[in-house]
């Protein structure tokens, strides 16, 4: 990033998260220099999503619209206000959904809204559906399937800011920016219709 906002480093500070509903400390930063780049996921290619977003978008059909009419003009600012959304949003979904890992598979697979026990897949829709609720823009929320370090699929939720691409992941403390969570990412909601699916140029192609 050629310039770091003096609006996140005055929060920086006293920013906490959860962690699958434990209370945990962490600070939200930016590293001190970022390449344009890789500020922004850059996408490549069409490809299908999931077939449990397709489910998905079947049982609650107004979680996959396009949503524009609430933050106008150009690209998403994070304001002390949407910040602070993000950080209520996650707290409080790590902490009403208690962790439950999927043990059917894919084929098993039901992406829930606000459940009482899920798997990754519930913290990341009900994170995005409850962001959608408070008048956030579909275009910049951002489902997005990546692999972790041992190779397991994994879903996030990808914001994207004027100050980059912020992640949303209940196995972290804290929001980061995605280019700074150690994950392989595989595929990524279209911005210009959640319906829409594209793959992802890794860092070494950009």
């Amino acid at each position: 990033m050629r310039r770091r906002p003096a609006l996140l480093l005055s929060i920086a500070a006293f920013l906490s998260l959860s962690l699958c509903g434990q209370a945990q400390a962490g600070l939200f930063s930016f590293p001190r220099a970022l390449k344009p780049q890789v500020q922004r996921i850059a996408l490549a290619g069409p490809v299908l999503g999931p077939m449990a977003h397709v489910r998905f978008c079947l049982q609650y059909p107004a979680d996959c619209e396009i949503r524009k009419i609430a933050f106008r003009g150009g690209a998403l600012r994070l304001t002390p206000e949407r910040l602070a959304d993000l950080q209520e949003v996650n707290r409080l979904v790590n902490r009403s959904i208690a962790p439950e890992r999927n043990l059917l598979g894919v084929n098993g697979e039901k992406w829930l809204i606000a459940p009482t026990a899920g798997d990754c897949n519930d913290y990341a829709v009900t994170k995005r559906h409850e962001l959608l609720a408070r008048g956030w823009p579909s275009r910049s929320l951002l489902l997005a399937e990546v692999a972790v370090p041992d190779g397991e699929h994994h879903l996030v939720v990808v914001v994207r800011t004027a100050q980059g691409d912020l992640v949303l992941d209940n196995l972290h403390q804290t929001i980061k920016l995605w280019s700074e969570v150690p994950y392989r990412w595989v595929r990524i909601q279209r911005p210009s219709n959640p319906l829409f699916w594209s793959t992802v140029r890794q860092a070494a192609d950009i």
